[in-house]
């Protein structure tokens, strides 16, 4: 990877999660000795490659600054009211010392690997398209709302995943140009789709899940032991 080249990751951690039901923002769960977000931030620790990791979290958010982080890349901005005020507040950050891609990752992401980084990274930077780490569907899909009106092909259909890997500056245009015209945006590759720019799907590990309910918990820290034991 040619060392000319700047890369940068941005964490959106300013959510509350309240689906955890639990009395604080569920990234700062403990799973082991560490919270989730420490071990999503070690995870992006093991690239070199990054240049800086900007971590978007609520103005109200006591608890990051308590974090032992030892990564002196790791800085914290102001995040946004949605996810991707969050992650537009965290690109202007870097408008000084602009990166040529960056990487965005979900706090409660925690079990992505190094090695799909690696993949996500090296496969669009060889082809110049942006893309994200995403899963096949694997079960049958069903249509309705309370009763099943029909069964949905999956052969096309992934799960989004995360890290998505994008060039800077079009994926900041493309977040600032969405939220201007009220499009509903869930991730940054539905921003990139919008902008009509090409995202490539890149195949990840379907266990990189994001921990959004005590199930999810309790299935990461059975992962998370693990990996670590691993």
């Amino acid at each position: 990877m040619s060392q000319t080249i700047k890369i940068a990751a941005v964490v959106p951690a300013a959510g509350v999660g309240s689906r955890m039901q639990v009395g604080h923002p569920k990234q700062y769960l403990k799973i082991a000795d560490k919270t989730i977000l420490e071990h999503t931030l070690n995870k992006l620790g093991q690239l070199p490659e990054l240049d800086s990791i900007v971590v978007a979290v609520s103005e109200t958010d006591e608890y990051f600054k308590t974090l032992p982080l030892q990564d002196r890349r790791i800085i914290a901005v102001n995040g946004g009211k949605e996810r991707a005020d969050s992650v537009l507040n965290a690109l202007n950050a870097l408008t000084s010392h602009q990166p040529d891609w960056v990487l965005v990752h979900d706090a409660a992401r925690p079990l992505v690997t190094l090695q799909d980084m690696r993949t996500l990274i090296t496969q669009c930077m060889a082809d110049g398209e942006g893309g994200l780490l995403a899963a096949r569907v694997k079960d049958t899909i069903k249509r309705g709302e309370t009763h099943s009106l029909e069964t949905v092909p999956r052969e096309q259909l992934w799960q989004a995943l995360t890290p998505q890997f994008f060039p800077y500056q079009a994926l900041k245009d493309a977040l600032q140009r969405a939220l201007e015209n009220s499009v509903s945006i869930t991730d940054e590759a539905s921003a990139m789709e919008w902008a009509q720019h090409p995202v490539k799907l890149i195949c990840g590990r379907s266990d990189n899940i994001k921990i959004t309910t005590p199930e999810d918990y309790d299935l990461a820290c059975f992962l998370i032991s693990k990996q670590e034991s691993e």
